[in-house]
């Protein structure tokens, strides 16, 4: 049986990027025998998550003529989950607290600039040069208690302890990857799991989530194909079902680039209320 899921962030209105990551879980599950369809509201970010937004996203996919099952997870009901598995990892000595702010780290690379080996470039930019790493014990538990911290995963000892990992792409990389891809965990250097004010942060929640609801294959991006490189570390970390990934095309605008929650014109809000008929999104879209 395969299940599927759509996992929005309520922090602002869907656009057609969204609907084509919607629909094309959604076909997914709905071509397969007994396939199942589920929606989670990724809330964590209470700063930024919105009641009107996560309103509009039933709207948008109900318009789109999508089902899905209830009741709807939201990752902010799962504090004790995130909790737990970060224990885990701390108990097998694979976590410790940060205390760099963003300036902090800027300063830090740009310092470290001009000795190319104590820098690397990662999907997302320069890593995280592990600057709070070596902290001794008794210095970490005193500004814990009094500073904003965020908690890291050392990966090299994550990936030493994990061994070789793979996972099965059924739909194609950036590059066109597919098959059995072989992983390489560090291309994030020492990702953050959660911050003193949140109780996970994305990668640790999404593979938590995923194993909890039974997910066995997920689409999404491939935007986000690196990212599964470290969320299958997780998974072998923690001891949870690795689901098959199908990563797909992006849908980009007029200038190549990705939609944007700020570009009101192509909400699925907008083209609802402009008088846009549903069954032309799809044809919109390649699908």
């Amino acid at each position: 049986m395969i299940v599927t899921r759509f996992a929005p962030s309520p922090t602002g209105y869907l656009h057609l990027g969204h609907a084509f990551a919607a629909i094309t879980a959604h076909d997914a599950a709905k071509a397969a025998a007994n396939g199942r369809f589920l929606l989670r509201i990724e809330d964590l970010d209470s700063g930024r998550c919105r009641p009107e937004y996560e309103a509009a996203i039933y709207e948008d996919l109900g318009w789109l003529g999508l089902s899905w099952e209830t009741p709807v997870l939201c990752q902010s009901s799962r504090a004790g989950a995130y909790r737990e598995a970060l224990a885990r990892l701390e108990a097998m000595g694979l976590t410790y607290p940060c205390f760099c702010t963003r300036k902090d780290i800027a300063e830090e690379i740009a310092r470290s600039i001009e000795a190319p080996h104590l820098t690397a470039l990662g999907p997302e930019g320069f890593l995280y040069p592990g600057t709070c790493r070596a902290l001794p014990e008794d210095a970490r538990r005193k500004r814990m208690a009094r500073e904003p911290y965020a908690l890291r995963l050392d990966v090299a000892k994550a990936v030493a302890l994990a061994g070789p990992l793979s996972f099965e792409e059924h739909g194609a990389g950036p590059n066109g990857e597919r098959g059995i891809i072989p992983c390489d965990p560090t291309l994030f250097g020492d990702i953050v799991l959660a911050r003193k004010q949140m109780p996970a942060a994305y990668h640790l929640a999404v593979v938590v989530d995923d194993a909890f609801q039974g997910v066995s294959l997920v689409t999404r991006g491939n935007d986000l194909f690196s990212a599964t490189h470290v969320q299958r570390l997780l998974q072998a970390l923690l001891g949870l079902p690795v689901p098959a990934y199908a990563h797909h095309r992006l849908v980009l605008d007029e200038q190549g680039k990705k939609f944007s929650k700020r570009d009101g014109a192509v909400t699925l809000r907008h083209l609802r209320e402009t008088g846009v008929a549903p069954e032309s999104i799809r044809r919109r879209l390649g699908l």
